[in-house]
């Protein structure tokens, strides 16, 4: 080969390698899912025989589905808070529905999820309800969408009987105006309307969806294919809070819920339950409309995917409704991920946090790390769900209230040292106190070492007083 031959030869191989060297991959896109008040009733959870999901469930066969994931409180505020922030309640001190953790005074120097976000170059969006009450820090998102409240003014008040504490926002029903004035459908349109768009710069839309909270409203459309006399009520095991220590009983009220005596004796048990149900139809198939916009778009190959929900529901289960407690139906929380070119589909059964999320999007998105973040990527179970995992889920509801979950058990101990303990391979309705059992002593050592070791003081908004409603379990 002539002098001149290896010249070209060299400069042809250079040419060639050149793309490969010089091109770098685009960073991806981000879409957050966030569902109010969603339990395990959905069909790749199996918790409700009568639970119809496909557009969810056929994202968690394409994703991977973590089937024991738990919120890191039992109530929107705090959870909220502790995914975008990226730290426990105990570390907050962010327990209950305020304040607005924009308004804490050590809480304004943390840079949130969608600000890391921003900051790394991509340009952000919401819609309807990320954050509690739909509200925003300052200056957090780019561009803000609709964002509804839980009541409309076109929304028919349906029981009007429900006990004098319980006005408000329980109710439930169908309600039978245009679909499309529905909260989570206008919510769904807007967040179609970003992702068809083209922008030179990678997007985080993050797109929260109200329904299936109270008012447990869905159109008649939706409400009427669940016949109420075919409906399966939860089961609930008389006398279940028996073996339960005071303090439960008195954290666990929810002061605006009705008691499940008044759901039993009024019969509206059934009717309740269908319209949750007909709320979880609802959202589902406003998530599809998302999902179907984003696998027609430029950005089908392109951008991860996170479906949760802030925590989980009681419908007559343990005797109660609502959410505030320490308790499996409270804690667990449909929630997955994808990622574009992971080969995913498989459930991971590791007990996973929604603190983990942001951690998480950093990995995955290739972004700086952040200092101070308290949960862990979930980075090695997405490439193999049943790697060698030595977390739990910790669970936080009010100051030095905790539980832990790991893939066999549930211990809750309570701020006056009470103590519950669970064993959900064979008990996964908690019926069964085993705390009092002086052989499983080690086991709820063991799981103790997972408590914080910091139990923040509430926290206060700066310059104001902690409002007597801070207290209550709202």
């Amino acid at each position: 080969m002539t002098r001149a031959q290896s010249i070209l030869f060299l400069l042809a191989l250079l040419i060639l390698s050149w793309p490969s060297v010089a091109v770098q991959a685009e960073p991806p896109n981000v879409l957050l899912i966030a569902i109010d008040d969603l339990n395990n009733w959905v069909g790749c959870l199996g918790g409700h025989p009568q639970a119809r999901s496909p557009n969810i469930d056929r994202l968690a066969e394409q994703e991977t589905l973590f089937s024991n994931a738990h919120c890191q409180a039992p109530i929107c505020n705090p959870s909220r808070t502790s995914i975008m922030y990226g730290m426990r309640p105990s570390s907050s001190g962010v327990y209950m529905n305020s304040p607005k953790p924009w308004t804490v005074d050590a809480l304004k120097s943390r840079v949130t999820l969608p600000r890391h976000f921003a900051a790394s170059g991509y340009r952000t969006y919401t819609t309807g309800k990320i954050y509690h009450g739909s509200g925003l820090p300052p200056g957090d998102i780019d561009e803000v969408g609709p964002r509804p409240g839980q009541r409309q003014r076109i929304d028919q008040r349906l029981i009007p009987e429900t006990p004098d504490g319980a006005k408000g926002l329980w109710d439930f029903g169908g309600q039978s105006y245009d679909e499309q004035l529905f909260q989570d459908y206008v919510d769904a349109s807007w967040a179609i309307d970003v992702i068809s768009k083209r922008s030179e710069q990678p997007f985080f839309l993050a797109v929260g969806f109200y329904r299936p909270h109270v008012p447990f409203y869905s159109p008649t459309r939706v409400f009427d294919e669940i016949p109420a006399d075919t409906i399966e009520l939860p089961e609930v095991k008389v006398g279940d809070r028996d073996d339960l220590p005071g303090i439960a009983t008195t954290l666990t009220k929810a002061p605006a819920a009705p008691a499940h005596s008044w759901f039993v004796e009024s019969g509206r048990w059934k009717e309740a339950v269908q319209s949750y149900l007909a709320c979880i139809r609802w959202t589902d198939e406003q998530v599809g409309r998302v999902l179907d916009a984003l696998a027609t778009s430029a950005h089908a190959n392109d951008t991860i995917v996170v479906l949760y929900s802030d925590h989980g529901f009681f419908l007559g289960e343990k005797e109660r409704w609502a959410k505030q407690s320490l308790w499996e139906q409270a804690t667990r929380v449909p929630f997955m991920i994808s990622v574009p070119g992971m080969d995913q589909g498989k459930p991971c059964k590791r007990p996973v946090e929604l603190l983990s999320i942001y951690p998480t999007l950093i990995e995955l998105c290739g972004l700086p790390p952040r200092e101070g973040l308290e949960g862990v990527s979930l980075t090695p179970l997405l490439k193999n769900p049943s790697a060698p995992w030595p977390n739990v889920a910790l669970t936080t509801f009010g100051k030095n209230n905790h539980a832990v979950r790991s893939e066999t058990h549930r211990y809750i101990r309570y701020s006056d040292g009470s103590e519950e303990l669970y064993d959900l391979r064979i008990d996964p309705n908690e019926w069964n106190n085993l705390a009092g059992d002086e052989s499983l002593a080690n086991l709820k050592a063991e799981l103790a070492e997972f408590f914080p070791d910091t139990n923040a003081e509430p926290a206060r908004a700066a310059g104001g007083k902690r409002k007597k409603a801070d207290r209550k379990s709202r």
